[in-house]
């Protein structure tokens, strides 16, 4: 039964690490990460809705004047 020969096993481990920590630090440069990670204010935006945009009056009959 031959012997298996492991000389090379080393240098295909060597190069496949290297490969494989290259390929994701090359993954990594490719994101853009906040350079301030701190809070941010938070602004409120008032949304109009079309009945605030027209002026109405409602007429209760509490705020009528008296009718005689």
């Amino acid at each position: 039964m031959p012997q298996l020969d492991t000389s090379t096993w080393s240098v295909t481990i060597l190069a496949m690490l290297v490969s494989l920590f290259s390929l994701i630090q090359l993954k990594f440069y490719k994101y853009i990460f906040p350079t301030n990670p701190g809070p941010t204010g938070l602004k409120t935006v008032k949304q109009t809705t079309p009945w605030e945009s027209k002026w109405t009056k409602i007429y209760s009959p509490l705020s009528l004047p008296p009718q005689s």
